[in-house]
């Protein structure tokens, strides 16, 4: 009996007995982390979960009083008897046509009109996040960007002035019809006009891309790539500190609006000043005939 407690004692103490006891407490102290972050990961979940139901639930409310009379109590859209839309569908906009809509006051509308103007806002930040949960619970659409999406912050200042000509070149070519070279607007058919945008919140610029409002074409990342958007608003962003060499821009419009300035004030002074010597001289002439 002695022997065999002996030989126990003595594989108890031995290399192979330390390992396998090692190799328990690490198997059993991994068990029990994976069992309480398992348990941690779903309470988080479920918070989360709960949180954003809460959050399409307060969206709905504001949504049901501020935005229903037009849109429809489920965001389906009102015809109007003679087959025009009196408030479009917001099935499948997304949240970032609400963050862009809501967040620049253009809605609510005070009435339907051709082009909603951008106005101080109704609502704050957090019911803007509320309704726009709300309606991008109504069906998959663009989702409100990052600031890492249009931030260029992060760049060398080398990969910084790349993406500037970039966006220049991009602008340049697909933006400039509406919204002028210098982003500084324009007249549209039917009454709509583009607006200026320079000196837009760069959130806004990229969401106005991506969703497209009123008459303007949506740029989705098959025709625009996030990049391709983020280094428009680079350059958009840069003209605020361009220098201008032209002297007096007279807002950037272009060559019309500068024609104009030339034929009415410089032209115009000019044939004023000749009439006015005319006059003087003529006076002159007769005073001393007189004499």
């Amino acid at each position: 009996m002695n022997r065999s407690a002996g030989r126990l004692s003595r594989h108890r103490r031995g290399r192979l007995a330390g390992a396998v006891v090692l190799l328990l407490g690490l198997v059993a102290a991994g068990s029990l982390y994976s069992l309480l972050a398992t348990g941690a990961t779903s309470s988080a979940a479920a918070t989360k979960a709960a949180t954003t139901d809460t959050q399409v639930e307060e969206g709905r409310q504001l949504f049901l009083v501020s935005c229903s009379s037009c849109h429809g109590s489920n965001g389906q859209g009102i015809t109007t008897t003679d087959g025009n839309e009196y408030g479009p569908t917001l099935v499948g906009v997304g949240s970032a046509a609400v963050d862009f809509q809501v967040g620049t006051g253009r809605m609510p509308m005070a009435q339907p009109g051709q082009q909603a103007e951008a106005k101080e806002t109704a609502f704050t930040q957090d019911e803007i996040d509320a309704l726009a949960a709300y309606v991008a619970s109504l069906g998959p659409g663009p989702s409100t960007p990052d600031e890492s999406d249009y931030s260029i912050d992060d760049l060398t200042d080398e990969e910084q002035e790349a993406a500037i000509v970039r966006g220049g070149q991009i602008f340049l070519t697909n933006c400039t019809a509406c919204h002028n070279f210098e982003g500084s607007g324009g007249a549209m058919p039917r009454g709509g006009h583009a607006p200026q945008i320079r000196g837009v919140e760069a959130k806004y610029i990229y969401e106005a891309l991506l969703t497209g409002p009123q008459q303007m074409p949506s740029f989705s990342d098959g025709n625009l790539t996030p990049e391709e958007k983020r280094d428009v608003i680079a350059y958009l962003g840069s003209l605020d500190d361009a220098t201008g060499y032209g002297g007096f821009g007279l807002g950037g419009f272009g060559p019309v609006a500068e024609g104009l300035f030339a034929w009415v004030v410089g032209i115009g002074s000019m044939v004023g000043f000749a009439v006015w010597i005319a006059a003087h001289t003529t006076r002159s002439k007769r005073k001393k005939a007189t004499a």
